[in-house]
């Protein structure tokens, strides 16, 4: 080891007091990640004026959840498993996590907060037997929340977008097909009458099962994905309970898993996600390639903030395949504190090149996207209607 990385090492053991001594003994600057490090160790060993967050200023007021969820994916992205574990110990009992995470009582009394409950599935595998129950309650209120907002608009969509695709020849008024009967009549327009007369009418086909929508979400489960993965959750099982389409759910860092058989509950599917750590998304596309039966009905959705730890040039390289085989291709870029998007723009703007659709969805506006997915609609002008 070279006399600069004994210096840089000592430095990161003594922490950003001593900065400007190790520069006067020849130190080199941090590194990027050097002071990733750094930060994600003051903030649970460095002085009173230390806490988490970049600063290193916590002004007596404690940490909030959405900095404690990025602190906690960072450790993981740096250290092996074991220094984690020893390192978020630490954190639970230096930084007051602990009687959050140790007492029941108090999580039944928490109100449901999208940032805590990232940080509960983060920390999943430290709870304490005792509380495991009440966190899962917890997470079963966010859960609720975000089935109410979306639920029932994301039935309907999927049923009106696929109602208008297919067709039956057996009558019914209730599924007679108005604006498609109309456009394909237009020739039939009698001037004196003033009307349309149809030699055809058509009908929705309200039964068909054959030759069903496969939706898949390909979903990163790296720490900054935490409120993400929620929606992507609840989105997920809502489509699972609709026979109308076939649903796949595959969650990655730099390893792959497939969470389909949890779709039957939301909960059950959130705490099967393994937060934080590296992002290997190529080798997430080309599993989720193997799924596809039928490209030209099936619907990829690609939620990450596209922070790509693995091959990135292989990973648009995936999504162009995707595209060009016929499946309908849609980036969902990760969404922060109040819905605001977070993500590497270099690589976003590679794909956005490529004409896929890859922006930052609003979680309301998650029905109208999977509509307008299934039914092509993802046209000019459908970012700024689906961002607002």
């Amino acid at each position: 080891m070279s006399q600069t990385e004994q210096l840089s090492r000592w430095r990161l053991i003594l922490g950003a007091e001593t900065e400007q001594s190790f520069g006067g003994m020849g130190g080199m600057p941090l590194s990027r990640e050097e002071l990733l490090m750094d930060s994600a160790l003051g903030a649970i060993y460095g002085g009173p004026g230390e806490s988490f967050g970049e600063s290193g200023r916590g002004a007596g007021k404690g940490p909030s959840s959405p900095v404690i969820s990025k602190w906690l994916g960072d450790l993981r992205s740096l250290f092996d498993p074991e220094t984690v574990a020893v390192v978020q110990n630490d954190a639970i009992e230096r930084k007051g996590l602990k009687q959050l995470l140790l007492e029941p009582e108090l999580l039944d009394t928490l109100e449901p907060d999208l940032n805590l409950a990232s940080t509960l599935l983060m920390l999943k595998d430290q709870i304490p037997k005792k509380s495991k129950e009440s966190a899962r309650s917890f997470i079963r209120k966010i859960v609720e929340e975000i089935n109410k907002l979306l639920e029932n608009d994301m039935r309907r969509a999927v049923t009106a977008a696929l109602n208008r695709r297919a067709h039956s020849p057996l009558p019914s008024a209730s599924a007679l097909d108005f604006p498609y009967t109309i456009r394909r009549n237009l020739k039939n327009y009698n001037k004196e009458l003033g009307v349309v007369i149809p030699e055809r009418v058509w009908f929705f086909d309200r039964s068909s099962r054959v030759n069903r929508w496969h939706v898949i979400l390909d979903i990163d489960q790296s720490g900054s994905m935490g409120q993400s993965i929620l929606y992507s959750s609840v989105m997920a099982c809502v489509l699972a309970s609709m026979s109308a389409v076939k649903t796949s759910v595959v969650a990655f860092d730099t390893q792959i898993m497939d969470l389909t058989p949890l779709c039957a509950d939301p909960v059950d599917l959130l705490f099967g996600f393994q937060m934080g750590g590296g992002t290997d998304i190529a080798k997430s596309i080309a599993y989720c390639q193997n799924l596809v039966e039928s490209p030209a009905k099936t619907l990829f959705f690609l939620i990450s903030d596209l922070d790509e730890g693995g091959n990135r040039a292989g990973l648009l390289r995936r999504l162009e395949e995707l595209k060009s085989s016929g499946v309908t291709v849609v980036v969902l870029l990760a969404i922060a504190d109040g819905g605001k998007p977070y993500y590497d723009a270099q690589t976003a703007q590679r794909v956005a090149a490529m004409d896929i659709p890859c922006f930052a969805c609003a979680p309301e506006k998650l029905p109208e996207l999977l509509e307008r997915a299934l039914t092509g609609g993802l046209g000019a002008g459908w970012e700024v209607t689906l961002q607002r």
